[in-house]
C-alpha cells in the first residue's frame, strides 16, 4: 500500500481524489494548501504527492521547489487548462508528470500507479551501462564516474531506457509511450526532461555528446566509443 498526500485547496476535489485512490488501495493523506503539505511531508514523507499548482499562500511551484531540495518523491502536478507556462516551470523543478484540469479521476489513479510502478516495481531490473555512466534498475542509483546522480524519477527512467537502446532514434511519442506509459500526452513533457536530463549528465549541456538531438525525429543515445 502506498503512502499518497494529495494536496489541493478545493475540498471536493480532494475527497473525490481520495476516494479514487482509497479504493485502488492507497493510504491517502489530504492537504488543503502549502504549508499543510510541507508539514504533512516532514512529519511523514509520502510515496508520491499529487499536487495542484494553484494553491493558497505557497503555490504549487513553490511547494515543488522545496521538496526538490531535500526529496526525490514522485510527484503529479494537476493544472489548469491554459496554463502550459505554469507547467513547463513545474516539470522544470523536478515534477515527474502532470494532469490537466478537469480530469478523470480514473485517470489521475492510472497515473499514480503508473508512476509507482516505475519507481519502485518495474518488471526492468537489472544494470546497463555506457562507459563510467552506470544505471542499477533494481536499486533505483544512478552512478557516472562513481558519483551518484540526483535524478527525479521521469530522469533516471529516461536515462535507462535510452542507454538500454544505444545508437537508435527515438521520437518524442516512442519515448512519452515507453517511458510514460502514455500513448497521447504533451511532447514539451519530454523536450523538458531531456533538458533537465543532459544538464546532469553532460559536460556541456548546451552541446551534448551523449543525449544527442536528431534533427527532424528526436533523441538519440550515442555510446560511448571503446579505444584499445
Amino acid at each position: 500500500m502506498a503512502r499518497v498526500l494529495v494536496v489541493d485547496d478545493d475540498l471536493t476535489v480532494r475527497e473525490v481524489l481520495a476516494s479514487y485512490l482509497r479504493a485502488g488501495a492507497h493510504d491517502v493523506v489530504e492537504a488543503g494548501d502549502g504549508e499543510q503539505a510541507l508539514r504533512a511531508m516532514s512529519e511523514r514523507p509520502a510515496d508520491i504527492v499529487v499536487l495542484d499548482l494553484m494553491l493558497p499562500g505557497i503555490d504549487g511551484l513553490e511547494v515543488c521547489r522545496r521538496l526538490r531540495q531535500s526529496s526525490e518523491v514522485p510527484i503529479i502536478m494537476l493544472t489548469a487548462l491554459g496554463s502550459e507556462a505554469n507547467r513547463i516551470m513545474g516539470l522544470e523543478l523536478g515534477a515527474d508528470d502532470y494532469v490537466g484540469k478537469p480530469f478523470s479521476p480514473r485517470e489521475l489513479v492510472l497515473r499514480v500507479d503508473s508512476v509507482l510502478k516505475r519507481t519502485g516495481h518495474s518488471d526492468e531490473g537489472g544494470v546497463v551501462a555506457d562507459g563510467a555512466l552506470v544505471v542499477d534498475a533494481d536499486r533505483r542509483v544512478a552512478t557516472d564516474g562513481g558519483k551518484e546522480l540526483s535524478l527525479t524519477t521521469r530522469e533516471f527512467d529516461l536515462l535507462r531506457y535510452l542507454i538500454a537502446h544505444p545508437g537508435k532514434a527515438f521520437t518524442r511519442e516512442d519515448l512519452l509511450e515507453h517511458v510514460w506509459g502514455w500513448t497521447i500526452g504533451d511532447r514539451s513533457t519530454v523536450t523538458v526532461h531531456v533538458r533537465r536530463l543532459r544538464e546532469k549528465i553532460e559536460s556541456d549541456p548546451t552541446r551534448p555528446e551523449r543525449l544527442v538531438t536528431v534533427w527532424g525525429v528526436g533523441y538519440r543515445w550515442e555510446p560511448t566509443e571503446v579505444t584499445a
